[in-house]
């Protein structure tokens, strides 16, 4: 069946297309949502017209009927529960030629409801906050820090690739935390005083109190960091994703939209625990929780274009798909030279929708909008 809506001059434009319901005579089709915009350019008075085809797989389809109506009459005629509406689906052709023609058929509208979509920044306004943690790819694979070559490098003369992307995606990040502090991660080095392989070490190695202050603070913990670590590896990524999760699990328990977690993984490439990494997705999925994942240097990144899910659904090893796509991956060299505006959109691209999603996905409404008092200067008597 595909809906369409009359404009101001008349034309009729396409509005919606429902799936093929095959080898079905009474075929019952799937609930839609569609925004009142899209369907009636949100006058519920106009005309919309429903077309409905018996599908041919040439692309030939034959038409059955149609019949006509308005969002009102939809909206009023599935008022009360358990009510419902009925047309002719009724074909011309068949009506000017046949003159005990009647119908081909009735549609039957079960529901037609108005929901409320709140935004992004009814979310914000109403005191969601964003929480950003910071994790950084400390394997050997990144090169050794004291050479020219490594992505580790520190050299007095310019900042190096995990620098560039820190400075760059992280201050864009920094504008939307709540309280610009950044719990700070390092996995895949050996770390003092025992020198074992850890995935999820604060890189200001005080694992009670792992907060930066501001980006800058991480940047200044990452260098004082480095020399005292040795890279190593696999690059193993679930520990971190679930170590961000936990306090996601824990909000997601409170019923409320008061605090939204972000992961921001910086790594060269290729993961080693990729069914543990896509597990922990597909958990964290269901929680309040998103990752950004930029990709740092020239390796293959293929890997990271398979978590983002842009081809279909992540799904864990076990075949359970993921509840949402939650993962955005940057390619960090894509971006070196472009417009810092062009690195904020590819960055936050889908953050604000995944946002919505995920309260919509839960029932919850944002709070009522809170207003800022602004800060008063105290003056001096002289």
């Amino acid at each position: 069946m595909e809906i369409y809506k009359t404009n101001g001059d008349q034309s009729d434009q396409l509005v919606w297309r429902t799936e093929v319901v095959k080898n079905n005579l009474n075929p019952s089709w799937e609930p839609f949502r569609l925004s009142l915009h899209s369907l009636c350019s949100c006058d519920i008075h106009r005309p919309l017209k429903f077309l409905v085809y018996d599908y041919d797989s040439s692309g030939k389809h034959d038409f059955i009927g149609e019949f006509t109506s308005t969002f009102q009459e939809m909206q009023e005629g599935t008022a009360n529960p358990g009510q419902e509406m009925q047309w002719d689906c009724i074909n011309p052709k068949y009506r000017d030629k046949k003159k005990n023609y009647k119908s081909s058929g009735t549609i039957v509208l079960a529901q037609c409801t108005v929901e409320k979509v709140h935004t992004f920044l009814d979310y914000i306004m109403g005191g969601c906050q964003i929480s950003f943690t910071v994790a950084i790819d400390f394997t050997a694979s990144n090169g050794d820090p004291r050479s020219s070559q490594s992505l580790h490098c520190l050299s007095p003369r310019q900042p190096n690739h995990y620098l560039q992307a820190l400075r760059a995606v992280g201050g864009i990040c920094q504008d939307y935390d709540s309280d610009k502090r950044f719990p700070a991660f390092g996995f895949g080095a050996r770390i003092p005083p025992n020198f074992e392989v850890s995935h999820d070490f604060a890189i200001n190695f005080d694992p009670e109190n792992p907060e930066c202050e501001e980006i800058s603070g991480v940047i200044t913990s990452y260098r004082r960091c480095l020399p005292q670590i040795q890279l190593y590896g696999p690059t193993n990524v679930a520990p971190i994703i679930n170590r961000v999760a936990e306090p996601a699990q824990r909000e997601q328990s409170t019923g409320q939209a008061t605090k939204y977690s972000v992961l921001l993984v910086l790594t060269d490439g290729v993961v080693s625990d990729m069914a543990e990494t896509r597990t922990a997705i597909v958990r964290a999925s269901r929680l309040p929780m998103s990752i950004i994942i930029v990709g740092v240097g020239n390796a293959d990144f293929s890997d990271m274009r398979l978590l983002d899910g842009d081809e279909g659904p992540l799904r864990c090893p076990r075949g359970v798909p993921a509840a949402r796509d939650i993962v955005q991956f940057v390619p960090f060299r894509d971006f070196k030279d472009a417009a810092p505006s062009a690195l904020a959109k590819c960055v936050l691209a889908e953050v604000p929708r995944q946002v919505v999603e995920y309260y919509a996905s839960q029932g919850i409404s944002p709070g009522a909008p809170r207003l800022c008092t602004p800060a008063t200067t105290p003056s001096s008597s002289p």
